[in-house]
């Protein structure tokens, strides 16, 4: 029996974090290889059009990545007593946005992550904001699942973590086999969860479609 399930979407808030200085992003260095890049591809970067292109880059770059650095565990807040008996905390749908390493390309979609408390929970909006921070730097998707399981395991000593991850990637959407349809889901877990007969429940439960969602 799962003690609570939030089933409608979360918009994965952006983590506040040190300046772009401190975390070593260099803006003037971005927007010079931004320069550089539209030359390497025959444009020219000081027509009118294009004129502000590099900075715009160099900025965008600065929020997706605005988790390089950043101690994940950092996000989560300081944990809370578990009066539920251990049961399984699920907080679905949430939203993320991350950037795929191999081609510098976005993906989005959304990760749902269920725990088994051991004595220790956090709060819900604690889970957004570790997707978030984890999202916000170059990844892969499985290693993204990989590394919310493992940090909310370490910090809470749960006694499972599961982690699915659904989501379009631009490189198989706007590149290559331009797979427009295509969703890559992914899982992670540990702990009981690892036993299908354990989460078969909360699997099923992430597989519920929302009340008035579109198919």
């Amino acid at each position: 029996m799962l003690r609570l399930v939030l089933r409608v979407p979360l918009r994965t808030p952006r983590v506040k974090t040190t300046s772009m200085a401190t975390r070593g992003f260099d803006s003037s260095r971005a927007a010079a290889a931004v320069r550089e890049l539209l030359i390497a591809i025959g444009e020219d970067p000081d027509r009118s059009e294009l004129r502000s292109t590099p900075e715009r880059v160099a900025a965008s770059y600065a929020e997706l990545c605005s988790g390089v650095g950043v101690d994940p565990s950092s996000v989560l807040g300081d944990p809370l007593p578990d009066t539920s008996g251990g049961e399984a905390v699920l907080v679905k749908d949430i939203e993320l946005l991350s950037l795929c390493e191999h081609h510098l390309l976005p993906f989005k979609g959304v990760a749902h992550i269920a725990y088994l408390p051991s004595t220790q929970i956090v709060g819900f909006g604690a889970l957004p904001r570790l997707v978030s921070v984890l999202a916000s730097r170059p990844q892969v998707q499985e290693r993204l699942g990989e590394q919310i399981m493992t940090t909310l395991d370490s910090a809470l000593a749960t006694r499972g973590v599961l982690v699915v991850i659904e989501a379009v990637h631009g490189c198989m959407r706007d590149r290559g086999s331009r797979q427009t349809s295509a969703t890559a889901v992914t899982v992670a877990a540990c702990g009981e969860l690892r036993e299908p007969l354990r989460r078969a429940e909360l699997m099923a439960l992430i597989g519920e479609k929302r009340e008035g969602a579109a198919h």
